[in-house]
């Protein structure tokens, strides 16, 4: 069972996708959190997150294995968990920046698709529906405005006990992100042919998870939600 969720940064894709994990009994794969990892190791390797040649290099020798543990994501690198490291907004950059260069996505993909092969998921990114798996049953593109994005990300970070930013600096943030996602060579930022938009602008979670539910069980019509029957 994939279900594939693409769309920018801030269109709620992770808790989406957890909720939607949640109700079919299923796990969530955040690929963004990987490439947030290879971005973290840049950091203390005091490798530019622009900088092929040292990113490759280093992505090579990359020690990175996704977990699943009482059904969350633990993304070990070097038998460390990141998480709590991968949520800043210089993170936030630098993964946007290491997820241009083809030898990192590369990478990444052969990983999303290793765990996708063995595991009901739903996987959440950029180019999930497009290049990760391009044949899944289900594909959304998640997205919403600029502005509501920004503020979906503001109140995350306060919630984090992040630093604060102004709504503006997050805003020019988001729409860097969206240029080099969706201009990158390769793999970029777009929607899938057979993909369902879902536009969450203005929509409360639970109403944007049920829209997200009744696409699943048009296209998985033996799906049955956790604790009503057998999910395959």
């Amino acid at each position: 069972m994939q279900i594939a969720i693409d769309g920018p940064a801030g269109a709620g894709k992770s808790t989406v996708s957890d909720r939607v994990a949640a109700k079919f009994g299923i796990l969530h794969l955040d690929t963004g959190a990987m490439y947030r990892a290879v971005a973290y190791k840049a950091s203390l390797e005091g490798i530019s997150t622009r900088d092929r040649a040292a990113l490759a290099k280093m992505t090579g020798n990359l020690d990175l294995k996704v977990l699943f543990e009482h059904g969350r994501q633990v993304n070990l690198l070097d038998g460390t968990d990141v998480g709590p490291y991968l949520r800043s907004p210089e993170i936030s950059r630098g993964a946007s920046d290491v997820a241009v260069f083809p030898e990192v996505r590369l990478c990444m993909v052969e990983l999303q698709r290793e765990i996708a092969s063995r595991m009901d998921l739903v996987i959440d990114g950029r180019d999930i529906g497009t290049y990760v798996l391009p044949h899944a049953r289900v594909k959304i593109f998640l997205t919403a405005s600029s502005r509501e994005r920004a503020i979906r990300r503001l109140n995350q970070q306060k919630q984090l006990g992040l630093p604060d930013q102004s709504l503006d600096e997050i805003m020019q943030e988001i729409e860097y992100r969206d240029i080099n996602d969706s201009q990158r060579e390769f793999a970029p930022l777009r929607k899938a042919e057979d993909a369902v938009v879902v536009d969450s602008t203005g929509r409360q979670v639970d109403e944007v998870v049920e829209m997200v539910c009744k696409i699943v069980r048009d296209r998985y019509p033996e799906a049955a939600e956790a604790g009503h029957g057998k999910i395959l």
